[in-house]
């Protein structure tokens, strides 16, 4: 679970970065968006492979942090099979409360996100012959598309600031209350440094500051 989170976060760190790379214009976003799909490694691999090796990986991660979850609570239930028993309540965040709704919502929106600018089946405002940069651009230009990827971003953002905070405490970095601090500052850090990085581009384009 906490060695599948963190390539997760990678690879939304990376997206991240991708996802700016709008403010350099339609050329530059269209060239990495090609990239993307077949440059990548070559010639030491044939053009094209590259992205649906990296595609593979990423379902084998998200599937294994999935069936991890399952197995943590399922244990969690077989500990403790009877509602009846007094319960006491731990101090908890509301992101560590509802992670596992949290990680039913974000795999939805992350089908329908696919669906939309991977597949092309869920545009809702543009053909999907359009370039990248053109059909990001038609996307967020509806106000309600932003604010639903603001509060899925949300969602995305709150799962990640407690499963940094696990991952790195169940790898043995919680030692100490100082460690604890660190922690759970630097889970804080990149939580917002996401939501930031990746709504800035979707908000520039509502407002037209992206054209």
């Amino acid at each position: 679970m906490a060695v599948t989170g963190l390539i997760l976060i990678g690879f939304l760190l990376m997206h991240m970065y991708g996802n700016l790379k709008m403010f350099l214009g339609a050329e530059s976003f269209d060239h990495y968006a090609e990239w993307l799909k077949g440059d990548i490694l070559y010639p030491l691999i044939p053009k094209g492979w590259f992205i649906w090796l990296f595609r593979a990986f990423m379902v084998a991660a998200i599937v294994l942090h999935i069936y991890s979850a399952v197995t943590l609570w399922s244990r969690a239930v077989a500990a403790n099979p009877t509602a009846y028993a007094a319960k006491k309540k731990l101090a908890q965040t509301y992101s560590a409360r509802t992670m596992r709704w949290g990680g039913v919502i974000l795999a939805g929106l992350l089908i329908f996100h696919l669906a939309q600018f991977t597949v092309k089946a869920a545009l809702v405002n543009g053909p999907a012959s359009a370039s990248p940069y053109d059909m990001v651009i038609g996307e967020f230009s509806l106000w309600w598309m932003v604010l639903v990827y603001a509060l899925w971003i949300v969602t995305v953002c709150m799962h990640v600031r407690h499963g940094l905070w696990s991952a790195f405490a169940t790898l043995g970095a919680n030692t100490s209350a100082k460690a604890r601090a660190v922690l759970n500052g630097c889970a804080w850090a990149v939580a917002l440094l996401l939501y930031i990085g990746f709504m800035i581009m979707p908000v520039a384009v509502l407002f037209g500051w992206i054209h």
